[in-house]
């Protein structure tokens, strides 16, 4: 708000030369002004001002609150220039993030490794890039806190475009877990025999069902450095933003509500809602489509 916006909208508590006085301006300059009227790079903010509302609200605000919303400046800006085609004052609009720590003997299960059972080579070395998707996969388990106990979450992550390709939920952290997400992933991407599956050390990822699994698929298995919590870096940040957008913020009472609210999360906010910072900012469903779009042109 300007000097003089600000004189007028005290226009019926004081006289005009003592609001000019105080704030710094000429009563000349505000008249002027008055004459004038706003100029138009202020009317189209003020004009943008209720869809930057809107978008901020919409991101995952899930007690109603904007205040509480995922989305700061840097995805509002993109997603009020993906819609009107111009940059919006998104400037002041921040990201709210409650963490909360989830008890560690619980969320260490899934990285046990059972020393009977041999491990994949680490075929990815930190660099886990893909020039397209389809070519390398990224996965990781974690687990939902309910009211009626753990609900645990395994995913499959596309490295190109973040997308979640495949997930699965049970109240247990064995092999059947992630054969599941694994097969979800599988028929919904169908890809060409090669694609690398990229883990840790998991018992659940080593064990003999889930390696058959794999080698049935024609699917290289890869496993990373044990303890090294930079290696599986782009799973650990979906789980981040999951526990920031929804864990943080929703008390899951049964396994039921997790199981639909997880859908709701990945399937609808994540992979086609979510602006991705590394994807310039588009979601990992828009950034797929302009991929396969761009394919086709070149």
């Amino acid at each position: 708000m300007s000097k003089f916006e600000f004189v007028e909208r005290l226009k019926a508590s004081y006289p005009v030369t003592r609001r000019c006085r105080v704030l710094g301006v000429s009563p000349s300059g505000y008249w002027g002004w008055r004459k004038r009227g706003s100029s138009a790079r202020t009317k189209a903010n003020a004009a943008l001002q209720p869809r930057i509302v809107g978008i901020h609200a919409a991101s995952r605000a899930t007690d109603g609150a904007a205040s509480r919303a995922t989305d700061g400046a840097p995805r509002i800006h993109a997603a009020s220039r993906a819609r009107r085609g111009s940059a919006a004052p998104a400037s002041g609009w921040r990201a709210s993030c409650a963490w909360q720590a989830w008890p560690a003997a619980t969320a260490a299960a899934s990285e046990r490794r059972d020393p009977a059972r041999p491990s994949a080579p680490d075929l990815v070395q930190r660099a886990c890039v893909a020039a397209a998707p389809n070519q390398v996969w990224v996965a990781d388990s974690t687990y939902l806190p309910t009211q009626q106990g753990c609900l645990f979450l395994a995913v499959v992550l596309d490295a190109c475009s973040r997308r979640i390709v495949g997930w699965s939920m049970a109240t247990h952290l064995r092999a059947e877990l992630v054969v599941a997400a694994l097969a979800m992933a599988l028929q919904h991407r169908r890809p060409a025999a090669g694609v690398l599956h990229h883990s840790d050390h998991g018992s659940h990822y080593t064990a003999q069902a889930f390696q058959d699994r794999c080698r049935r698929a024609g699917v290289r298995s890869s496993m990373g450095s044990v303890g090294d919590c930079y290696d599986n870096a782009m799973a650990e940040s979906f789980f981040a933003t999951l526990e920031c957008a929804l864990l943080a913020r929703t008390a899951l009472r049964t396994h039921a509500e997790a199981r639909g609210a997880l859908f709701d999360f990945i399937a609808v906010f994540y992979n086609r809602q979510r602006r991705h910072s590394a994807l310039g900012y588009l979601s990992p469903t828009a950034f797929e489509r302009r991929f396969v779009e761009t394919s086709v042109v070149a």
